[in-house]
């Protein structure tokens, strides 16, 4: 398994390990990562005949700084990466950043205004070039950060989506589009904020539960009235019809005539519309088409008119007493003077309700109708949900296809207008006699009086969907288009599965003539705190990976996140958890050393294994079975999963077994000592390349010093030789029986660790008679020498174990806490058993409780036998 295949760096001829006795990340992790840059392993060559492996990485924004969210991503991307590395693939992960439209406006803005001034003060085309001067001294810190976590990424490659060639790409695809007939301007209701003053999309929209009022009003008089319900009054100056469900016999009699619009003196109709739902409310809607997306559908059905009267910045707009007030203001003016003409049927206050609320400002948003430009989405979202039917794009876990499919399935049209100054300017020219004209890159835009350009600027995931393609180089045919596309696997969360996922799949099939931007769509959880509630800094719980990192370093980070990661599923993390991880990776430090210091080598061939001592034999079998394992899990994007078997491989068998029980023939030295020096050799080169990617630092320094090699990052990643021992697995999993029983015994008895006791061992019965100097040096016991009485004797597996306990304990003592435990172990079998024998309170109780008391009782039962045990081995008295 060892790789031979790297040039020694010089100074590691000497057998002693040149390590500091404890291991300091903030020593060794910064000079590692640029020496790892430095050395070009990160770079993809697209001219290699290697096979290719590609991952995007998922564009943070230009204002962001890295958060727990993009740690966790970033780690398992990485490990996938650098194990593709080591497997030989030419690997390209792909860094970049997005341009953010409205949170960078809104950064660029913030300044101006402590400046005093507006972006309208600086005119469209310096504000733009302010915003860029800001992208250059201030933005773009999340890269520094990156660095700090270990990403292996193609910084040579890095792209930011307003570069010239991606703004390329979208001018690019934006006129296939509308060529197409894919993309249209239309009047249409879109999620509007009145601080942005622009049209956002539906991930930038943060519903959360407000207190507001819920109002009846009533339309109309005596037979021929209707009572609506609404949270927003002020919209009833829109209204253009009523809605009820065309079965409601209550409102038959109202279907086709007109009813008064209290405040305003027009009529409206009565509409019969399947949309409305009978059972809820009064089972009649008031309709305003200009205000609501719902009305605004069946406005459309029904031909209503659709009348705003709300500006861009939530003012009324109607002619009329209200005229001039905000929305809010608005509001309890309406209430006020329906209230005064009787038309209130009930009010309800405070009326808890969800609110969509700007992720940027946190303002109220306001439906609003507004003319924006629309990608047409059925076609092309009927190719990205048959990609994935047809299984030309996997889904993992695929228990997730029915979202993707319920997104993709249902799909609305796709608004991508913002009305921003900042982003891809809509390359679509007006002429002054109502002419419209799309340009390509490659053309001149029209010119002469009254001619100008469309002043929107496209929605930023209209660029990031053509991320997969459009960062190698597309729309030209380069040479890394040919060989990274499509991209291997995107690694994303489920949260932004419809958000971006979705678009990529469309824009990629679309444009890359039916081919999808990757195969393997592995998607991941949320990272929560450790009660599984959401990290936010309203909530008080979020945390700066950073900080972990200079306490715990970066590998402890990136381990726990590993460690937490299921397939799909939400991450709790505490930092008590990160704590475990750097004592882990002082683990791996520390054995390592040891190891080291007692002659492990890697070089040489291994001996054949007739050569081998069973616990030698054992733990390259278990080696091989721990290397199928991993390559299994990765490939099924178990990083839980895997990062466990790691974890439990390295400390248990490796470090606690492997290690301790390899002193002894060390000690004695010889052709088996020198045989399993190799052993120990090959067990830390293989442990540490199959915990490289997700340790990649501990993990480098510890491997170059144990082989005397260029790097961990560039080595062969470890293969199952197939070698496997069953009886020396057996044999060594009847040793650790016998040591574990003792030890149980030992702690019971109050003997502390490090006390020796005389013991006489008969394996007679076993094939441990081998292993009785590693077992005695484990177990710390002497040899039975003259005088020794057995006062205790523990049958174990085959093999007997005496002990004299004499002069070590206070017996007597011993026996009261036992019998006193005992007792209290009888108690509540007795409590249990009659609980559960209780048909009154099996009935009564829930299932979560009766199981608690099943385990109590199966608790007690086992502390019964087992301080049974410990009384019957004490000395008689």
């Amino acid at each position: 398994m060892t790789d031979n295949t790297q040039r020694p760096d010089s100074g590691h001829a000497d057998r002693t390990p040149d390590l500091p006795t404890q291991y300091a990340p903030a020593d060794v992790e910064g000079p590692l990562y640029e020496r790892w840059v430095e050395r070009g392993y990160f770079e993809a060559d697209a001219k290699s005949e290697k096979e290719p492996y590609t991952i995007v990485i998922p564009p943070p924004n230009v204002t962001g700084s890295l958060h727990l969210g993009h740690a966790f991503e970033h780690t398992l991307i990485d490990s996938l990466t650098r194990r593709k590395r080591m497997q030989g693939y030419e690997v390209l992960w792909q860094p970049g950043m997005d341009h953010a439209g409205i949170a960078t406006q809104n950064v660029v803005e913030r300044e101006l205004a402590k400046e005093g001034k507006s972006r309208h003060d600086l005119g469209r085309e310096a504000f733009v070039e302010r915003v860029w001067q800001w992208k250059a001294e201030s933005g773009g810190q999340i890269s520094g950060q990156m660095r700090r976590l270990g990403d292996g990424v193609a910084w040579s490659r890095e792209r930011f989506t307003m570069d010239e060639g991606l703004s390329k790409a979208v001018q690019t695809i934006f006129k296939k589009l509308y060529d197409d007939e894919l993309i249209y301007r239309a009047e249409r209701i879109i999620n509007w904020c009145p601080r942005c003053l622009t049209a956002i999309s539906d991930i930038e929209v943060e519903y959360q539960d407000d207190d507001g009022e819920l109002v009846s009003i009533r339309y109309g008089e005596g037979d021929a009235s209707i009572v609506v319900a609404t949270t927003r009054a002020e919209t009833m100056l829109g209204d253009t019809g009523v809605a009820v469900h065309p079965e409601d016999e209550r409102y038959k009699h109202l279907v086709g005539t007109e009813i008064e619009l209290p405040l305003t003196g027009r009529r409206i109709p009565v509409v019969a519309d399947e949309h409305v739902d009978p059972e809820f409310g009064t089972g009649a809607v008031k309709v305003t088409p200009a205000h609501d997306p719902n009305d605004f559908e069946i406005g459309r059905r029904h031909d209503l008119p659709s009348i705003t009267v709300l500006d861009e910045h939530g003012v009324i707009t109607a002619h009329g007493p209200f005229l001039g007030l905000d929305r809010f203001e608005a509001r309890s003016a309406i209430v006020g003077a329906l209230r005064a003409e009787g038309r209130i049927v009930a009010e309800k206050r405070p009326y808890t309700h969800s609110v969509g609320h700007c992720s940027r400002c946190k303002t109220t948003l306001e439906p609003r109708q507004s003319m924006q430009w629309w990608v047409r989405t059925a076609p092309l979202a009927k190719a990205a949900a048959d990609a994935v039917r047809d299984g030309k794009v996997k889904i993992h876990p695929q228990e997730m296809e029915k979202r993707y499919f319920d997104w993709v399935d249902n799909l609305h049209d796709w608004c991508i207008s913002r009305q921003l100054w900042w982003g891809h300017r809509i390359p679509v020219w007006y002429g002054p006699d109502g002419e419209m004209v799309c340009v390509g890159p490659d053309e001149q835009p029209p010119s002469g009086e009254g001619w100008h350009q469309e002043t929107d600027v496209l929605d930023t995931w209209f660029s990031s969907g053509l991320w997969p393609f459009s960062t190698l180089g597309w729309p030209e045919k380069t040479e890394s288009v040919e060989k990274f596309y499509p991209n291997s696997v995107l690694v994303t969360g489920y949260d932004i599965l419809f958000f971006w996922v979705v678009r990529m799949m469309m824009f990629g099939l679309y444009a890359m003539d039916g081919t999808p931007p990757f195969h393997t769509i592995a998607l991941h959880g949320m990272v929560r705190d450790q009660f599984g509630k959401k990290m936010s800094k309203s909530f008080g719980n979020a945390v700066n990976p950073l900080d972990w990192m200079d306490k715990y370093g970066s590998d402890a980070v990136r381990f726990t996140l590993a460690r937490g990661a299921n397939p799909g599923v939400d991450v709790p993390i505490g930092e008590d958890w990160v704590q475990g991880s750097r004592n882990f990776a002082n683990k791996i430090w520390n054995a390592t050393r040891f190891a080291m210091m007692n002659g492990a080598t890697v070089e040489g061939d291994l001996p054949p294994a007739e050569q081998l001592s069973a616990t030698d034999r054992w733990i390259l079998s278990r080696l091989n079975a721990v290397v199928a394992e991993v390559d299994a899990l990765y490939d099924d994007y178990q990083f839980a999963k895997l990062s466990d078997a790691l974890f439990h491989f390295a400390w248990d068998e490796v470090f606690d077994w492997y290690v301790e029980l390899s002193k002894t023939t060390f000690q004695k030295g010889g052709p088996e000592a020198e045989a399993s020096r190799r052993v120990l050799g090959e067990v830390l080169d293989v442990t540490l390349k199959l915990l490289h990617p997700i340790v990649p630092f501990v993990t480098e320094t510890l491997w170059t010093t144990l082989t005397g090699r260029e790097s961990v990052v560039i080595a062969d990643w470890p293969k199952d030789s197939g070698f496997r021992d069953a009886a020396a697995e057996r044999e060594i999993a009847t040793l650790q029986q016998v040591v574990t029983e003792v030890r149980r015994f030992r702690s019971d008895q109050g003997l502390q660790p490090g006390q020796k006791v005389p013991a006489r061992l008969d394996l007679s019965g076993t094939a441990l008679a081998a292993h009785e100097d590693a077992m005695r040096s484990l177990l710390r016991l002497q040899p039975a020498g003259e005088g020794f009485a057995a006062t205790a004797s523990l049958p174990v597996a085959g093999a007997t174990v005496a002990l004299d306990l004499s002069g070590t304990i206070d017996v007597e003592a011993e026996r009261k806490r036992l019998t006193k435990a005992l007792a209290a172990a009888e108690k509540d079998k007795a409590q249990s058993t009659a609980k559960l024998g209780n048909e009154a309170f099996l009935a009564k109780a829930a299932e979560v409780a009766v199981e608690k008391i099943r385990k109590r009782l199966e608790t007690a039962e086992a502390d019964i036998e087992r301080l049974s045990a410990q009384l019957e081995a004490l000395p008689k008295g």
